[in-house]
Formats: C-alpha cells, structure tokens, sequence
C-alpha cells in the first residue's frame, strides 16, 4: 500500500478496555471509522467511534491494551479499516488489518485492498424463485440428511444450529470440503472468535483436500479483543462482495460463528455505556445481524451461497442471537445433544430442522413426497417412543411397529462417515447424491427394507455402494 499522510490528532486521555478518550489538540477532526495510530513504535491502531464534545472522541482500541498509555500522541491515517481482496488473498490466512497468519510470508506489493465498510450498492438481487425456471437448481453437500430435510438453494444461507460438542465445526468443515471438490467456486471462511486450534486444524483440512488454493480465511482468534472479533465479520464480507461483484465469481461464504459476532458486539456495547436491551444484548442487536447478512447478496452476475454455525448457549434455541439470525437463513439445521449422545452424526434433529425451498417447485415431486412421507412417520415414531419407554416394543400393534421400525431405519441411514474425522473414526467418508437419497428413502417407505434390521444402516452411503442393491 502507498505510504499515507498522517495528521497530528491529540494526546490520549484515558483507556477504559477497548474504549479510548482522546482529547483533540488541533482543528482536525477525524470522521467517524476513520484509523488512528499512536506515534510510537507500537503503532497502535485505534478506530473512531463517537464525539465526546467538541474536543474530545471516542475510539476502539484495535491493538493490545498494553500498547497504549495515556498523554501518547495519536495521528490520523486519513482512511478507514481496509482488507487485501482479490486473487492474492486465495490460499491465505489474513487479520482484520490485512497481515497474513500463516507463514507463508507477506502478501504481494499489488495486492488490492478495499474499505471493510461497504456503502449499500445498487445491485439486482437475484430472486431464489427464479431457480426452478434458470436451472440453478440445490446446491448439493453430498451429506444424505442436510440436502434431503434441509436443502439449500445455490445463493441461499444455510444455518448449522446448536450447542457445544454437538458437531457444527465438523458438520461445516465437511460441506466446505464437499462442495468445493464439486466445482470453481471461490470460497471465504470468516472465523470469528475462532479457537487457534481448531483454525489450524480446519487449515489443515483445506490442504489435504486441495481446495486451500480456491479459499481466502479471515480470522480473529477468541484471545483477541471485542472489537476486532467483531469487525471480522465486515472485513470476511468485504472479501466475498470483491469476489462478486469485480471478478464476478460464485462466492460459498462459511462463518463460525454468528454468536461470536453477537457476543462480540454485546461486550462493546457494554464498555461504551450502551442501556442492554432486556435479555442483557446490545440494543442494536436485529440491525447489526442485519446489515451483516445483507451483505452477503447474489446479484443478477454471481450467487454468494452461505453456510453459519450458530452456538446454541446451553442448548437454548429461544437466545436472542439465534432467533434475530434465523428470520435471514432459508435453511435450518438444528443439531441434537441427545441424538449426538447415542452417537448418531450428523446429530440432526429432523423435526425441528427445516427449509423453505421443499416443495415441488424447487426439489422435485420425488424428493417432496419423500420428505413429507419421512416427516410424517417421524412424528408418528415420536410418539410412539415415548409410549415404547414404558410398555415396550412388543406391545405396540402390527401397524405401529412397522412404522416405528421404519422410522429407526430412516434416521440409521441418515447417519454418514466424513472426510474430515475419517482419521478418528476408522470409517472413509462418503458423499452421496440427493437423487440417491431420495430414491434410497422411498425404498424404506415402501417396505423393501423390513428385514434389514435398523442397525445395519448405520454409516453407510448409499444403498448400491452399500450393498445392498439386491434389494432395489
């Protein structure tokens, strides 16, 4: 980047947090989100965020706090947060700030780097019900329960919802690696309080699959402040909408996760003295969330199709964060403690999971009957489980246990090996197609399985790989 011209602000008057008060000593006065820097080696970066009075403002301390002390002279860059975007950012690991975290050494002098802060554009927002007619058509995972109860459209936003230890990490890993080995698409994974482990290990991943080099990660670790765990989610979209709308490429955008950001917003809003709303979140709760997914649009040149985990904090799907996120997500994928403690992966919860393009329009007569036909006895198995926990499976009627077995075998078979955890569990990963799915579902409906029993359709792919084809 060219060097920029600084200007003399003031001197720092006190640090609260991440909150700076600077009291100005010249005419200039920044603008809002304009970047300031201490005069020192440090360099500390801090962003503006409000006027005290005619003389003083308030800033977020984007460094370390042991970086900043008061009476420190602070300058003006004259520009907002800026973000490398484009080509040279593929295969790399970046900050907030643009430094790369990976080893691999600094970016290119050329790189192009673009404000994290995008004015609204006046795009042509490509209509998802314009799929069934232009052939775009789902965007298969190649995992069995996700693009068979909750598919997801090519431009839609997949939400992969639940509490800890249930698998969301794993469960979007593994969609990163399916559907980037299916196609061109460009891919921008926005880790937002992300484990410095877990980064490392989902790095390690993309290598091993070798998709890294079509997949740009913008991160801020959970040991890093509120203010820069939460602009990571601007800087990530701001990488995604270049991708759009300059080189006009489909865009998978991975976030992990939304209530890192939410929470992140919660603790700023905190230390500025902002009155909580009344489950203890900012007030500023359903816009922030809001400006956020708006961002991540499909234009009438390029889709951006996103995937968010969502931690459920103590399994409690009512928290604000998850129920402000959930009305922009056109699929939802709720995933079960109960169903992960007896050990079925994904732990989806298929009666409380839910999409909006299942209807015939969308996914196909086929594929429509056999959700609702699979729902239905669903339902039915549920009840029936709470009356088999008391009397048995042995005094249920003809009819019921049929049903109930059934049932057994659907969820069994929705259960699938992965790519990424084949090291842990022994068992090679498997992608399967949804016309396979739905063709291997209806098979279960009508009978053709009764005699398998339930436990040999556990982790399997599909029933022709399966061995199973006898019986087609």
């Amino acid at each position: 980047m060219a060097k920029i011209k600084e200007q003399f602000v003031g001197k720092i008057v006190s640090v609260r947090g991440q909150v700076v008060l600077i009291d100005c000593e010249t005419e200039y006065r920044p603008k809002l989100r304009e970047l300031l820097v201490t005069d020192d080696e440090a360099r500390a970066k801090l962003e503006v965020y409000a006027y005290e009075s005619a003389h003083e403002i308030y800033c977020l301390l984007l460094s370390s706090r042991n970086d900043v002390c008061r009476n420190m002279n602070v300058v003006s860059t004259g520009t907002e947060l800026t973000i490398p975007v484009g080509e040279t950012v593929l295969g790399r690991v970046i900050n907030l700030f643009g430094e790369t975290q990976d080893k691999g050494g600094p970016l290119p002098k050329e790189t192009v780097y673009a404000p994290i802060y995008q004015e609204a554009k006046n795009v042509v927002v490509r209509n998802l019900h314009t799929l069934k007619d232009n052939g775009s058509g789902i965007l298969e995972t190649g995992i069995k329960a996700i693009d068979f109860f909750t598919p997801l459209p090519k431009g839609g936003k997949l939400g992969l919802v639940g509490g800890p230890g249930v698998g969301k990490t794993v469960l979007m890993t593994e969609i990163m690696r399916n559907i980037n080995r299916q196609g061109d698409n460009l891919t921008v994974f926005a880790g937002i309080g992300e484990r410095i482990r877990e980064g490392h290990e989902l790095l390690e991943t993309l290598k091993a699959a070798g998709i890294l080099k079509n997949t740009a990660l913008v991160v801020g670790h959970m040991n890093e402040n509120a203010a820069i765990r939460f602009k990571i989610a601007w800087s990530a979209a701001t990488v995604a909408e270049y991708f759009r709308d300059i080189m006009k490429r489909d865009v998978l955008f991975f976030v992990d996760n939304i209530f890192r950001f939410v929470q992140a917003g919660s603790e700023l809003s905190t230390l500025l003295g902002e009155i909580p709303s009344e489950f203890g979140y900012q007030p500023t709760l359903q816009t922030e969330i809001a400006q956020f997914e708006s961002r991540l649009k499909s234009t009438s040149d390029a889709f951006i199709t996103s995937i968010q985990t969502i931690y459920a904090p103590a399994d409690i799907l009512t928290n604000p964060s998850i129920v402000d996120t959930l009305p922009h997500l056109v699929a939802v994928t709720i995933l079960s403690r109960n169903i992960a403690h007896e050990g079925r992966y994904p732990a989806l919860d298929v009666l409380k999971s839910k999409s909006s393009v299942v209807n015939e329009d969308f996914v196909g007569k086929e594929h429509h009957e056999a959700v609702t036909k699979s729902i239905e006895i669903l339902n039915h198995y549920d009840r029936l489980t709470r009356i088999t926990s008391i009397i048995g499976e042995e005094e249920l009627t003809p009819d019921d246990r049929k049903l109930y077995q059934r049932a057994q075998k659907i969820l069994n078979y929705m259960t699938q090996p992965f790519f990424t955890t084949s090291t842990q569990t022994g068992r090679p990963g498997v992608l399967v197609a949804r016309k396979d799915v739905v063709r291997d579902v209806h098979l279960i409906i009508q009978g053709r399985f009764d005699s398998v029993p339930a436990e040999q359709l556990l982790y399997i792919g599909d029933f022709d790989n399966a061995g199973f084809s006898r019986f087609i």
